[in-house]
């Protein structure tokens, strides 16, 4: 097996690349499962079954899992946050702390 690794590097980063895209698409499901059915309606982005159903077909489907994956940590997530109140910044918070005024 490591023989074959030095010999042909690129399989070592595919394994790596295939590695990294499948622990990103299970954070993301695991991560959609644990939030519930009215932070999805509060924030307007779409519902739990839906982001439930794209995320499950991503895990077949590995390109659709990763774009579907990104979408979801980088838009979705982190607007269910905010709306559990958990992370997020406050209203008076600008972009080097909050405001002193």
């Amino acid at each position: 097996m490591i023989r074959g690794l030095l010999l042909f590097p690129l399989h070592g980063a595919f394994l790596i690349i295939l590695v990294v895209s499948l622990v990103l698409r299970v954070v993301a499901l695991a991560d959609a499962i644990t939030h519930p059915d009215a932070s999805y309606l509060a924030t307007g982005k779409q519902t739990k079954t839906f982001w439930l159903l794209v995320l499950v077909i991503g895990l077949l489907i590995p390109l659709v899992g990763i774009i579907a994956a990104i979408v979801y940590l980088v838009d979705v997530r982190p607007a269910l946050r905010t709306a559990r109140g958990r992370g997020g910044t406050s209203s008076s918070d600008g972009p080097y702390g909050p405001h002193r005024g």
